[in-house]
């Protein structure tokens, strides 16, 4: 069937989230590198650069305003105060270290267990030393922070006592008018006034009666103060293993590594805007992708190849050479990122068009690797570009070149006007596969379709166009238009190889 339409159903995403997975995936020699790198930095680091000997206190703090539904304001008070040069001065006075007190305060840090009870943390340069150290910093904030409740509460009982004397001078005001009244005598607006006396005296005596209650209180109340805060737990020596601060590193670095990896991978992916998918390679291409390979290794490994690989293998090559048979003008195989297997590809097509006539392999890759490289000795002759005008005319004609940057795109069509690409997954732009279907259309090279080498194991895309009309395959669209007729668009669609050769169980739709 044709599809009548030009224009594409659904408007294409801004952002293919499915790609970027397929991509990122790829790259997972990028991230898996980064994460062990990563991991290894880690344990290096604890090794190289091993903790501080260190030392903890611990000190129970109260303070007069303690509510139950405190928000830690206090502690936090408390933890500010003890990273103060005073405290630190103090400290180190009682160390006797001629140590500046601001080189010492980035030796250690309070921090706030709950509201009263706080941590001290001190490094030093042996266990000893932290330990002195972290002494001398729980004293020095113990006594400050009692200094500092006393100071209080004297300020308020002084405070108290200063308000109780000033109600007392009052209340002697007070008592000389009530006896210079009762002296005098009066009638009864006299009588009246000095009722007023006794009544404001009365009030006074109260006044300073509560006053001096007050201060009392206050000058009891810092002593429970002063009690409560002490030293709960005293300074130790904390120890570390190396074998944990290896473990506890290495999974730190590993977690930062992967992490770093998948954002460069993710980042790459999307600036490199490289296609991954049967679906986005196909229109990008213009052709449908009518087969699926494994890269095939480099060095010994690449002899070594699992049964279903070389089975593959055979299929394709069969399916190529029924192609290559039923077409009366030379057909090329053009690679995009995988000279190698495209040189390998066409030397299995070339063996099985060799069983019914005389082919010669065109060799046009960069480097020559087919002309200059070690075959069995009945596989099909293989000669230079260089050489192809000399190849007779009744001996089919197998041409092998590459579409990568840097290609002679007027040299394409001697090797045959018909062509398979062969396109390593992820290996090119999509500008540039714009490119290589425009330069193909160009020089009247029809694209019967794409050979897709190391593709993704999970991609279930569609690779397929049943309407190629609107591509960019101009010089496809104008051999229509000359076999229909002048002025006449042809209908007829290019038949598709429904031969799918998938390296694993999973056929494309």
């Amino acid at each position: 069937m044709t599809s009548k339409t030009s224009q594409p159903s659904a408007a294409t995403p801004l952002f293919d989230l499915q790609a970027l997975v397929v991509a990122v995936r790829r790259r997972r020699r990028l991230w898996s590198s980064l994460a062990l790198l990563g991991l290894l930095a880690g344990a290096v680091m604890a090794v190289a650069l091993p903790a501080p000997p260190a030392a903890v206190a611990k000190v129970l703090v109260t303070h007069q305003a303690d509510q139950p539904n405190d928000t830690g304001t206090l502690m936090r008070t408390d933890v500010a105060l003890l990273g103060t040069t005073r405290i630190a001065g103090q400290a180190l006075q009682a160390l006797k270290s001629p140590e500046k007190p601001e080189d010492f305060m980035r030796d250690y840090r309070g921090t706030g267990l709950t509201n009263n009870l706080m941590q001290i943390d001190v490094t030093g340069a042996s266990d000893t030393e932290a330990v002195a150290r972290a002494g001398a910093l729980a004293r020095a904030f113990v006594a400050d922070h009692v200094r500092r409740m006393q100071e209080a509460a004297k300020a308020e009982a002084k405070a108290l006592l200063d308000q109780r004397d000033r109600m007392r001078d009052e209340l002697a005001q007070v008592n000389k008018s009530i006896g210079d009244r009762a002296q005098t005598g009066g009638g009864p607006k006299a009588s009246a006034s000095i009722e007023t006396l006794y009544a404001r005296r009365a009030e006074l005596n109260s006044r300073i009666a509560d006053f001096d209650q007050r201060a009392a209180e206050a000058r009891t109340g810092a002593p429970q103060l002063v009690a409560g805060t002490q030293i709960v737990d005293g300074p130790r020596a904390v120890r570390h293993s190396m074998p944990k601060a290896a473990v506890t590193n290495a999974v730190v670095g590993l977690v930062l590594g992967l992490v770093l990896g998948l954002v460069v991978a993710a980042v790459g992916t999307v600036v490199a805007d490289r296609p991954v998918l049967r679906r986005e390679i196909a229109a990008n291409l213009g052709a449908s992708v009518i087969a699926e390979l494994r890269r095939t290794p480099r060095g010994p490994a690449g002899l070594w190849r699992s049964r279903r690989t070389r089975a593959a293998h055979e299929r394709l090559a069969a399916t190529l050479a029924r192609t290559v048979r039923g077409c009366a003008e030379p057909v090329s195989l053009l690679e995009l990122g995988c000279a190698r297997d495209t040189g390998v590809l066409a030397l299995e097509v070339a063996r099985a068009l060799a069983a019914d006539e005389p082919v010669v392999v065109v060799d046009a890759l960069p480097g020559q690797e087919l002309a200059g490289g070690r075959r069995r000795p009945d596989d099909p002759t293989v000669v230079g570009a260089e050489g192809a005008a000399a190849v007779p005319q009744h001996e089919r004609r197998l041409g092998v070149g590459s579409v990568a940057p840097g290609t002679a795109w007027t040299d394409l069509q001697y090797l045959g006007t018909q062509t398979v690409l062969v396109v390593r997954a992820g290996h090119g732009s999509a500008a540039w596969l714009h490119t290589v279907a425009r330069q193909l259309a160009d020089q009247r090279v029809v694209v019967i379709g794409v050979v897709l080498i190391d593709p993704d194991p999970h991609d279930r895309t569609d690779g397929t166009l049943w309407d190629g009309l609107h591509t960019a395959l101009r010089g496809q669209n104008e051999r229509l238009a000359r076999r229909s007729g002048a002025g006449r668009r042809g209908t007829e669609r290019l038949p598709m190889w429904a031969a799918r050769v998938p390296d694993s169980d999973q056929e494309a739709r």
